[in-house]
């Protein structure tokens, strides 16, 4: 039985007021494959967090064969090193989650602690081929590709037979995800004459939000801001919606993107990170360079005027994202947790 059991660490702050993350979803999806997954941590606190994983560790170690840490590129990033270097001192096997967008300048930056962390893992799970490549390139090997993963069929298909500029945008208010460029692309559209809407979906993490909730104000914007949602929530919204923007300056392979994609949303995003190894310019979404107001509400204006490019970026989004389903992606996990 040992074999099947499992911890997970991460931060699974959900009940807390942030969004849900990968150990909730990918350890949800675990446990239905008949893994027991031990989890860590839902402390709020930053520096208690860090010392429940690392006591969650210490106690669940002989009843696991393995630990999967989330690791993440910002302060995060020294949860990972550090229950680490505690599996290393138990003789536990683990394996890094790369979740970090800003990883291989993290590597650059860290770059002890980054091998003591990586090279010292049974393997690395890159998310996505930029991370795969960018890891391979700072010289490491063992790394294995398995994609993120959602569970297609809760993401209902919708065609939008009228593109309108009603835009979305869901994610945390980080000043990473740079949520203040949707707002200016929203002012630039304006003053193009549409008569547009906007939809910020997400929980306050920075401050950010309140900067973007002033400049809708001053500047006259029809936004909304919801506050967190839980999926189900969102996935009904996006029916009210009819173009998503992801305005993020570091990225991995987001999965609100690749749920945007599921439902049929056509995507706008910025060429950040993996974003490039998920959306296919032209093909699969739109793609713009981070920080370009004025190009991403060119782009947006493409889409109002050309129902055809926005039907045959839906379309063929959809096949993609279908690619990500848990029901494909789950035999990697599998084969690896149980070898």
């Amino acid at each position: 039985m040992r074999k099947r059991n499992l911890l997970y660490i991460g931060n699974r702050l959900s009940k807390k007021g942030s969004t849900v993350t990968s150990i909730e979803t990918l350890g949800g999806f675990l446990k239905q494959e008949g893994f027991e997954v031990y989890m860590a941590s839902s402390v709020k606190n930053k520096v208690l967090r860090l010392l429940d994983m690392l006591f969650t560790t210490l106690i669940y170690h002989r009843k696991v064969s393995t630990v999967l840490i989330d690791t993440y590129s910002t302060q995060n990033f020294f949860y990972a090193v550090a229950v680490a270097n505690l599996c290393r001192l138990l003789r536990v096997a683990y394996i890094p989650i790369l979740r970090g967008g800003n990883l291989p300048h993290r590597i650059r930056k860290n770059k002890k602690m980054s091998n003591k962390l990586f090279k010292g893992a049974r393997t690395n799970i890159t998310p996505s081929m930029y991370l795969y490549e960018a890891f391979k390139a700072e010289g490491y090997t063992n790394l294995t590709y398995i994609p993120n993963t959602v569970e297609m069929s809760n993401y209902p298909y919708l065609l939008r037979k009228e593109v309108r500029p009603k835009l979305l945008w869901v994610r945390s208010f980080a000043e990473i995800y740079n949520p203040l460029l949707a707002l200016q692309v929203l002012e630039i559209l304006n003053e193009q004459g549409y008569i547009t809407s906007l939809c910020m979906v997400g929980p306050e993490k920075d401050g950010t939000q309140e900067a973007c909730r002033k400049f809708a104000q001053e500047k006259n914007l029809d936004v909304t801001f919801t506050g967190m949602l839980n999926k189900s929530e969102w996935i009904q919204l996006s029916k009210q919606f009819d173009i998503f923007m992801n305005t993020t300056n570091f990225d991995n392979t987001p999965v609100s993107v690749i749920e945007a994609m599921g439902l049929g949303l056509p995507v706008v995003s910025t060429n950040v990170g993996g974003v490039p190894y998920l959306i296919d310019e032209g093909i699969t979404g739109l793609l713009v360079p981070p920080n370009d107001p004025q190009l991403f509400a060119q782009k947006i204006i493409a889409l109002l005027s050309d129902s055809d490019l926005a039907a045959r970026l839906s379309q063929n989004a959809r096949k993609k994202a279908e690619g990500f389903d848990w029901q494909k992606v789950k035999h990697s996990w599998v084969t690896l947790l149980n070898h």
